[in-house]
């Protein structure tokens, strides 16, 4: 990997995502946590166990009309950090890089970003 490209990714623009979202495993359907923050190459998650870093996941969202002309999404995302929750005891924070989408699915996470995401200080 190209560190320079790591470092812009990094510096995306980051908005708080205000609508509790659940994120599931798309192969068990197992939740993972819920949306905390998005950006347009990633997602911070809270989580109730550590997640291993690198580890690829399928991921689904259950989306609302407002969001799509249909009820979910899957895409692929990177564990790409996993730490403590600093204020919340038992609860972790994780970084996912979201690395595959379809051309429809990039639309809606815009949408997601655009509708559901508020400014917070990077």
């Amino acid at each position: 990997m190209n560190p320079e490209v790591d470092i812009d990714r990094r510096r995306q623009r980051r908005r708080k995502f205000t609508y509790y979202m659940q994120v599931v495993d798309a192969n068990t359907l197992q939740g993972i946590g819920y949306l905390l923050d998005i950006s347009l190459t990633g997602v911070k998650i809270d989580t109730r166990k550590p997640l291993r870093v690198n580890s690829v996941y399928n991921l689904r969202i259950d989306l609302t009309p407002e969001m799509a002309n249909k009820t979910y999404m899957v895409f692929s995302g990177r564990i790409c950090w996993c730490e403590e929750d600093k204020f919340e005891p038992n609860s972790y924070v994780a970084g996912f890089e979201v690395s595959t989408r379809s051309r429809e699915d990039t639309s809606i996470f815009q949408r997601m970003y655009d509708q559901y995401g508020m400014d917070i200080r990077q």
